[in-house]
């Protein structure tokens, strides 16, 4: 009959958790696997940032500047333009149509020549092309119309040696026509602005006319190349078609911002997956290292073990210190590499920037990434993901290490230890 004074340890007990803080403080490999899981989370959750800010931004960028659907003419001339854009502008869900005349043109100056990428806009229009018009570096668009003059991005300008006030010589192949073919046109326009959009490409490319100086610059006799729709939401393209379609009222060819930039962002989409999987392998390792600990102390400490069972502690107990062992280095290590991962990720720009200054190595060249700063959005629901990996990795890594120690026979390890 069992004796009614003595009672049962309940499971976690004070005693459990003492022993397996004591079995933490002089183990090295738990050092270094709480460094490993610390790093893994950490270097994941900033990858994972940097990867949606870099999506964020281009798909800001390019959207900002392109629109969301593209309303080409069929059959014939985009004559009709204004009708057009201003049926597309009251379309539920548009927030803007903006129509432009589009070319290829060689820009140059007394110091230097690049190819450039005109667009011709009504003055009206300008304002609404926020990414231009909000960041402005030198001039003004005000009286865009009547200036005559352009608006140039930032890095194009350097490379010209140009600023605001100055002319820029534009030549282009569709110039007049003769009995003899068409003969090129080169014209200078004076410089009325500056603009930087942030997106290098752009910077280095764009340049915005009046929209009836580029009719007669590029032979275009009074119609547009192309009707740029800007939605309120750029993930409603679907579902804004078919209105635009009936509200042009004439053969229109659609295309959208998905269709012209698929390739791009699906690389980028494939690009973060792949860098997540490879990235997980270091949080795996490291638990990996806790199941290598963890059989190392078991195998230590046997004697313990067997002189614990022979108290009275049961083999779940036995197994219960060893998984608190373990799971303390995960559950410690996966919280010190979120700290340390959203650190890293809202201050990025700034470590990118004091490490350059450092090494005087450009570690982020806007010319290759087409961004001018390294942007990090940090994901809840990700990084939520990324511990909940963690910590699961880490559990399951005391598993087996835990059982064998639940297993071992006190007689043996006594007689042999």
């Amino acid at each position: 009959m069992a004796d009614p004074r003595r009672t049962a340890t309940l499971p976690f007990a004070p005693y459990e958790w003492l022993l397996a803080g004591r079995y933490l403080k002089t183990r090295l490999i738990a050092l270094l696997s709480f460094l490993g899981i610390m790093l893994g989370v950490a270097t994941l959750i900033i990858v994972l940032s940097v990867m949606n800010g870099f999506r964020k931004e281009l798909l800001e960028k390019l959207v900002g500047i392109n629109g969301h659907i593209f309303v080409a003419p069929i059959d014939s001339p985009l004559t009709d333009y204004p009708e057009v854009a201003e049926r597309l502008s009251k379309v539920y869900g548009v927030r803007r149509a903006v129509p432009f005349v589009e070319g290829q043109v060689f820009a140059s100056s007394p110091y230097n020549g690049s190819g450039a990428l005109v667009r011709g806009v009504r003055g009206e229009d300008m304002p609404k092309i926020t990414a231009v018009a909000e960041n402005l570096r030198q001039g003004t668009l005000e009286n865009f119309d009547a200036s005559g003059g352009v608006a140039v991005g930032r890095r194009l300008a350097e490379a010209l040696g140009l600023q605001a006030g100055d002319s820029i010589s534009l030549l282009t192949p569709r110039g007049a026509s003769t009995p003899f073919g068409t003969t090129p046109r080169i014209k200078a326009f004076p410089i009325v602005a500056v603009f930087e959009i942030g997106m290098s490409e752009f910077d280095a490319t764009f340049i915005y006319m009046p929209m009836v100086e580029a009719q007669a610059f590029f032979n275009r006799e009074g119609d547009a190349t192309l009707i740029e729709v800007f939605l309120d939401d750029a993930d409603r393209v679907d579902e804004a078609r078919y209105a635009i379609e009936q509200a042009a009222e004439r053969p229109v060819l659609l295309t959208d911002w998905r269709q012209r930039n698929r390739t791009f962002f699906s690389a980028l989409e494939v690009e973060r997956n792949v860098m997540f999987l490879i990235l997980t392998l270091i949080v795996l390792v490291a638990a990996l290292n806790i199941i290598a600990g963890l059989v190392m102390l078991v195998k230590d400490k046997s004697s313990d073990i067997a002189i614990l069972r022979t108290m009275g502690a049961t083999r779940s107990a036995v197994m219960r210190i060893f998984v608190v062992t373990g799971a303390s280095i995960g559950i410690v290590g996966t919280l010190a590499g979120v700290a340390l991962g959203l650190l890293v990720s809202l201050n990025i720009e700034s470590l990118r920037q004091f490490i350059s200054g450092l090494t005087g190595a450009n570690l982020f060249p806007a010319e290759l990434y087409f961004l001018s700063r390294l942007p990090a959005v940090v994901d809840p629901t990700e990084v939520t993901t990324v511990v909940v990996l963690a910590m699961a990795l880490s559990l399951l890594a005391t598993m087996y290490p835990s059982w064998r120690a639940a297993r071992l026979d006190p007689v043996e390890a006594l007689r042999y230890g």
